[in-house]
């Protein structure tokens, strides 16, 4: 397990993309959680969004999301820096 974790709903449209092997592969601290529900009642189907150490991330687009995220991942790991 990772020392940050990204947590994806899969009924979420940043799934368009393969956020998990994409964020694992660039940072190796990362783990990415795949699950059925976040319990944000329909925001997955408004925009796409991840919880980055319980922290939501929201982008327009999966990509614009995807960058945010890694925004956020350097922001968790400067902490152990």
């Amino acid at each position: 397990m990772g020392i940050v974790v990204v947590e994806v709903c899969d009924g979420n449209s940043i799934t368009e993309i393969n956020i998990e092997e994409i964020l694992e592969q660039e940072f190796p601290e990362v783990a990415v959680l795949m699950n059925e529900c976040l319990s944000f009642c329909g925001l997955c189907r408004v925009r796409p969004y991840a919880l980055v150490n319980n922290k939501r991330v929201f982008g327009n687009t999966p990509e614009e999301c995807l960058e945010k995220i890694r925004e956020e991942i350097k922001k968790e790991l400067a902490v152990y820096e």
